[in-house]
């Protein structure tokens, strides 16, 4: 007797509708961008805590003085994300040029204690800390009397709003060579000079930033080309005139950037055992050791003095070494989700403002995240980037939180989730301690046409 039972649909059938089903919902961005960040966040403070322990007692007697200053960085981000969630779009516009300003003041500041060391009118101590008064500098550090803080990250979030506002405001008009270069450029070259000869890294950061901004703007393919080879060729020579400063955190003197970039391109077994190969051999060592599942967590021991920057810029070898490669497959995975959320947010966003943010945004943490494991894994050169979330660094982690604050508004704000949100608001209290609800989308009239791109238009070739 023939078998006229319906077979079962498989188990992809199944999930593939369910996932589409919560993706439909008006405040999925919302939910994956908390969960992902949240995620990360998490995972970074638990491999800071192992990464520094050792050392941290060793040095101090007390296991948890590192996990404790990042904590309450965490904690500081966590407010600014509470912040900057709350804001509206028009208020973050608004505050763009003056974060731009101040992180442009606080770079030249930072610069001009490192030209005045250089040429031998201010000494540094025995910890390669230079003072002028209340203000010292340490690499790439600015100290304010007793505040200390990277510029550079500034910088990032200032060009985010102040590119975002000034592209918006621009509209149409921007495929115009002479729209596009004024203000833009001169800003970016500003930002060449005072970033670039100290911090290539961030430098990377802030171009692929302002690539993320003209691309959701809709500039044209001929000029992406010609911004290339000016940015390539500007890339050469912040590569060409680097050396051994105070500002490149090498020990080794000449010139670093080239001779990191030497070592990339040769095999590590030719490699001499100088600061530069020695972390790549380490960083691979680390690798090597994890294998797929770890030694476990807490259990590696590069971390103690044999792997550079193990909490920092290399924290990912200590992923690698401790997880292994299923720990660092959560890390990408869940960036992948953040990166994926980000864009789908920009995607959705009706005002051109934050769409252009939200692109910048999810770029400038994706390219930062690229760069720093690239090189920890040697499929980039080393360029002394933080992973963002999970390298120790206080700057780094509140002005990262500060942008997933204005993310969480982005999505909160978009058509359908606003509408949601409206329909059924939350209690007084939720809005007053937690979120306000955002505007309303404009309603379209009927019969009304569809009004031209206000970033740009068409890309065309």
């Amino acid at each position: 007797m023939a078998d006229n039972r319906t077979p079962k649909p498989s188990l992809s059938r199944q999930l593939l509708p369910a996932v589409h089903g919560l993706l439909a919902r008006p405040l999925s961005s919302y939910y994956l961008l908390i969960a992902s960040s949240g995620l990360l966040l998490l995972i970074g403070l638990t491999m800071v805590f192992s990464a520094t322990s050792v050392k941290a007692f060793h040095e101090n007697g007390n296991a948890f003085s590192a996990i404790a200053n990042q904590a309450v960085y965490a904690l500081l981000g966590l407010v600014m994300f509470w912040v900057c969630q709350r804001l509206p779009a028009s208020t973050l516009r608004d505050l763009g040029k003056y974060i731009l300003g101040a992180a442009i003041v606080l770079l030249a500041m930072l610069d001009l204690l490192g030209a005045l060391t250089s040429v031998g009118a201010l000494k540094q101590n025995a910890d390669g800390v230079t003072s002028l008064g209340p203000i010292h500098a340490k690499l790439l550090w600015l100290y304010l009397g007793p505040i200390g803080l990277q510029p550079a990250e500034l910088a990032k979030l200032g060009m985010v709003l102040w590119g975002a506002a000034v592209i918006a405001r621009k509209g149409a008009a921007l495929g115009h060579w002479r729209e596009l270069s004024r203000p833009l450029f001169p800003m970016v070259g500003l930002l060449f000079v005072l970033v670039g000869y100290n911090d290539l890294g961030t430098m990377l950061v802030l171009l692929a930033l302002i690539v993320g901004l003209l691309w959701a703007a809709g500039v044209r393919i001929r000029v992406f080309a010609a911004l290339g080879v000016i940015g390539l060729a500007g890339v050469s020579l912040l590569i060409a005139a680097a050396s051994g400063g105070a500002g490149s955190g090498s020990t080794t003197g000449g010139n670093y950037r080239l001779a990191r970039l030497t070592n990339f391109l040769q095999p590590l077994d030719k490699c001499n055992l100088d600061d530069n190969c020695y972390q790549l051999i380490q960083a691979r060592s680390a690798i090597f050791e994890g294998g797929w599942f770890g030694v476990g967590l807490g259990k590696g021991v590069l971390k103690w003095n044999w792997l550079p920057a193990a909490s920092n810029d290399f924290i990912f070898g200590v992923v690698a070494e401790e997880l292994g490669v299923v720990g660092c497959g959560v890390i990408l995975a869940l960036f992948a989700v953040l990166a994926y959320t980000g864009f789908r947010i920009a995607r959705r966003s009706a005002d051109p403002f934050r769409r252009l943010a939200a692109t910048a945004i999810t770029t400038w943490l994706v390219t930062q995240a690229v760069i720093n494991i690239g090189g920890v894994t040697g499929m980039l050169p080393i360029t002394g980037l933080p992973l963002p979330f999970i390298s120790t660094g206080g700057s780094a982690l509140v002005v990262t939180l500060a942008a997933i604050g204005m993310l969480a508004s982005f999505a909160r704000a978009e058509p359908d989730a606003a509408k949601a949100l409206n329909a059924r608001p939350p209690a007084m209290w939720v809005r007053l301690l937690w979120a306000p609800l955002p505007p309303l989308p404009p309603q379209r009239q009927p019969g009304a046409g569809r009004a031209p791109s206000p970033a740009g238009g068409d890309r065309r070739r």
